[in-house]
């Protein structure tokens, strides 16, 4: 039985940049190009004609904007839809806007036109296309609301979370956990489970981690959207920063997050150089440094996302005698790299995203008794 073709639609205003994507498209086995669109309307025009099994929409265009045609084309027509953004403040905002709406990923769009970039925004373009296609789009949605009411109705009746604790306030607690991690890495469908984890997440918590497969410029606006909805403090990462418990520190986009011990301190170093495991920042590089350094203290959580970047890190965990938790199949967008570290034999635990929160600051509680009584 031959194997089915992705039809996919191109919706930008740049003739360049549908010219650029429709011909990767018509290049590739079993992709074939449905069709394009110059804006929001004209592509809601053709979608009934064109069926399309992925659609490619570009964030800022005249008259209807992305995120006006993301909403009307999947209340009429829910298919994968891979935003294409522009790598700027105002697109990282949209995006993330896009990607609470039901979005499923996106491609940022190179500065400029040359071999290295277009072989760049082709890899990357193929790769998403052959990942989401074929996504239950409409379940994914109803799951994401259903959530977002839950959280809604939830935020009603629990009380405002009390300030983050500073050591002067809590000095043992902070001792306790100054010395423990959570290492954490996530990719496509990221941004809606990390928001929904950190709303539930409270502390005391050890220093976290994180490593969510983003461009530059996305990763300063996304640590600032879970900081807002946090009881943790959530940054971008800074070379030389500090880990400290109730904080987390997102590695920045385009470079890798590594970790440093220098006497009792725990520092962020950003490196830059080849990319690991097909990304940069990579889970596995983030992770065997935590590893390295936390040993049986160190708590690994895998969760959505494509590839198996962040599975060799969950391995070195494990190795090192720390616990790793995995989101499951069921509360994922894409069962890739929990998967993989699932079936390598480096997860130790499954979870669901709505018990995300509650499961992580059960086994950083297990983490801290061990710990105490010295076993």
């Amino acid at each position: 039985m031959p194997c089915r073709v992705t039809r996919v639609l191109v919706v930008d205003d740049s003739a360049l940049m549908r010219e650029m994507i429709g011909d990767f498209i018509r290049e590739t086995p079993g992709m074939e190009l449905a069709g394009t669109a110059r804006d929001g309307d004209d592509a809601l025009r053709q979608i009934e004609k064109l069926q399309p099994d992925v659609i490619t929409l570009d964030v800022q265009m005249p008259r209807k904007d992305g995120l006006q045609t993301l909403e009307e084309l999947l209340k009429s027509y829910p298919v994968p839809v891979l935003m294409v953004s522009a790598l700027t403040q105002l697109g990282a905002n949209t995006t993330l806007d896009a990607l609470d709406r039901g979005a499923m990923d996106y491609i940022a769009k190179p500065d400029g036109v040359g071999p290295t970039t277009s072989a760049q925004l082709r890899e990357e373009l193929l790769r998403k296309i052959r990942a989401v296609a074929g996504t239950d789009v409409k379940k994914i949605i109803e799951i994401r609301r259903a959530r977002a009411a839950k959280r809604q109705v939830a935020a009603a009746t629990l009380p405002t979370p009390k300030p983050v604790a500073t050591p002067t306030t809590q000095g043992p607690v902070v001792h306790e956990l100054a010395d423990k991690c959570i290492a954490l890495g996530i990719s496509t469908g990221g941004p809606p489970a990390l928001t929904q984890l950190f709303e539930a997440l409270r502390p005391p918590l050890p220093p976290l981690v994180i490593v969510q497969h983003m461009p530059a410029q996305f990763t300063k606006a996304f640590a600032w959207r879970l900081n807002s909805g946090s009881a943790l403090e959530v940054k971008e990462a800074a070379n030389g920063d500090v880990l400290k418990p109730n904080c987390a520190y997102i590695a920045p986009g385009g470079y890798h997050l590594e970790l440093k011990k220098l006497g009792n301190e725990v520092r962020c170093k950003i490196t830059d150089g080849d990319n690991v495991s097909g990304h940069k920042p990579s889970v596995d590089v983030m992770m065997k440094c935590a590893a390295a350094i936390y040993g049986d203290r160190c708590l690994g959580v895998i969760m959505t996302g494509m590839g198996r970047d962040g599975a060799d890190g969950c391995g070195a965990i494990r190795a090192a005698g720390g616990y790793v938790l995995g989101q499951d199949a069921e509360s994922s967008d894409v069962y890739g790299m929990n998967k993989v570290a699932l079936v390598e034999g480096h997860v130790d635990r499954q979870f669901h995203l709505d018990q995300g929160a509650a499961t992580i600051m059960a086994q950083v509680q297990k983490l801290w008794s061990r710990a105490s009584v010295g076993v």
